[in-house]
């Protein structure tokens, strides 16, 4: 598959992401890419930010995939059971935060806890950090385990956001065009 050939759906995580971030990056120059909007990005309700995710699924033409980021990792993988089948053919799934385990965090993003470990109905691939401030990658290792996603480990990487120095990401959009190869 090409990118051209499919809905490509980003979900950034708490607070969205900035337009240095590689998620916005990669909406400007995938031509079929677009950001799945949040009523709030810094007060994110689970309801609505999952209801959001299945109507952009809905309102697809295309087939789907999904690139998430962070929370919208956690927001993805718990609207997975309402999207309506074989439309969502892949997602590239980056930095997943320990909502359960992680202290510092805001109420507001531990309330999506629990996150569900039923495996996902599609493809997919997890880019964990060996030192992701959010989650440890034996955590990470262990939800790519339950979700049946491929683990990609991106060495001593941080959160893969733009604090971390990961901008334009080239290495994550090569990862991307290699998983669209083989679906």
């Amino acid at each position: 598959m090409k990118t051209a050939d499919c809905d490509i759906l980003i979900l950034p995580g708490y607070a969205g992401s900035e337009e240095e971030h590689w998620q916005s990056r990669w909406a400007g120059r995938l031509k079929t890419a677009r950001v799945v909007e949040q009523a709030d990005w810094h007060r994110p309700d689970p309801e609505s930010w999952r209801a959001r995710i299945v109507e952009a699924v809905e309102a697809a033409h295309r087939p789907v995939i999904l690139i998430a980021h962070s929370l919208g990792v956690v927001a993805a993988v718990e609207a997975a059971p309402l999207f309506p089948p074989n439309v969502v053919r892949g997602a590239l799934l980056v930095a997943f935060p320990d909502i359960e385990a992680g202290t510092d965090l805001p109420e507001s993003v531990r309330a999506f806890a629990p996150v569900p470990r039923d495996p996902l109905p599609f493809p997919s691939l997890l880019v964990a950090s060996r030192t992701d401030p959010y989650c440890t990658y034996a955590r990470a290792e262990d939800y790519a385990y339950a979700w049946g996603s491929a683990l990609v480990d991106a060495g001593e990487s941080g959160h893969i956001n733009v604090a971390s120095g990961h901008g334009p990401w080239p290495e994550g959009l090569m990862r991307l065009a290699g998983f669209l190869k083989n679906l």
